[in-house]
């Protein structure tokens, strides 16, 4: 009885979490969010704050700054305050003032470079980010129309060595499913080199091929919303991700004639790093784009 209880209390908060993300670029009333999920508010704030160590209101809030924080670097096109629209603030002055608490700079001093010197101190301090001569400046992008897709999974606080529990969860659940033809799929959900590691959300994700094993899993599930995407094929080792998202994020994006949007990408492996003793990943990775 207990762990049904846990269970179904771990499905509300991931779906809570979803709903955030999803709807991040609108308003987002927290009594019509316990109304909708059949909650009181002193409930649903118990248990989101249980499961993930903080409240719903510095939630929003701090999504909102990270996908704001991401767009001024990438989309060179929008204004400040369209931007500030984007993710879900109705007063620019109140972005700017949020902004800067978050950030210690204005939206217009990141834009500008401030993002740069935030960014490096990330990949910095992990130590396998500064002994890594890896280079992706080469790579050339595909632009795909990805189609929309349902995916089981389980989220995890920070970007870390200890992501590789949640794949050796998902890889035991398919052994004894006996689910044979499956892909492993990574959400990012926050960008890793403009987010202090601590504080990103992975979200360890794999697609069923079979229909009929549908049945069988036990894990929260969602839907990834189809689109037009900019496809990367990567190999590296275990940290090298940062540095290839940084090529993309900081010196492809704001060159292409693309912009991207405040939906997560995520990359589909070929080689999972976490699941193999070398830390050797093989991925396509895809980000959300939209011509200028």
């Amino acid at each position: 009885m207990k762990k049904d209880i846990a269970l179904h209390r771990t499905k509300i908060t991931n779906d809570l979490m979803h709903y955030i993300y999803d709807n991040i670029d609108s308003q987002i009333n927290l009594d019509t969010l316990s109304q909708d999920f059949h909650l009181s508010k002193f409930h649903m704030h118990r248990i989101f704050k249980q499961e993930f160590d903080s409240n719903i209101y510095e939630t929003i809030v701090s999504i909102r700054l990270q996908k704001a924080s991401n767009l001024l670097i990438t989309n060179k096109n929008s204004t400040i305050s369209k931007i500030s629209s984007i993710c879900g603030y109705s007063s620019q002055t109140s972005f700017i003032r949020a902004f800067g608490a978050r950030f210690g700079m204005s939206p217009k001093k990141w834009r500008k470079g401030g993002y740069m010197e935030y960014s490096n101190q990330i990949i910095n301090d992990v130590p396998k980010g500064l002994t890594s001569d890896i280079q992706y400046n080469k790579l050339s992008p595909v632009i795909k129309k990805m189609p929309s897709f349902e995916l089981y999974y389980i989220r995890h606080h920070g970007y870390d060595e200890s992501i590789k529990k949640c794949w050796q969860q998902i890889q035991a659940l398919v052994l004894s499913e006996e689910i044979e033809d499956y892909t492993q799929i990574a959400i990012y959900h926050d960008n890793p080199i403009i987010t202090p590691l601590k504080e990103c959300n992975y979200v360890a994700c794999f697609k069923v091929e079979d229909k009929t094993k549908l049945s069988t899993i036990k894990l929260p599930s969602f839907e990834v919303h189809a689109g037009v995407y900019a496809e990367f094929s990567a190999q590296g080792y275990h940290d090298d991700i940062l540095k290839l998202v940084q090529q993309i994020y900081h010196e492809w994006l704001p060159t292409s004639g693309f912009e991207t949007t405040n939906k997560p990408p995520y990359a589909i492996y070929e080689q999972n790093n976490f699941l193999n003793e070398k830390g050797f990943f093989s991925l396509k990775y895809y980000v959300p784009i939209i011509l200028v």
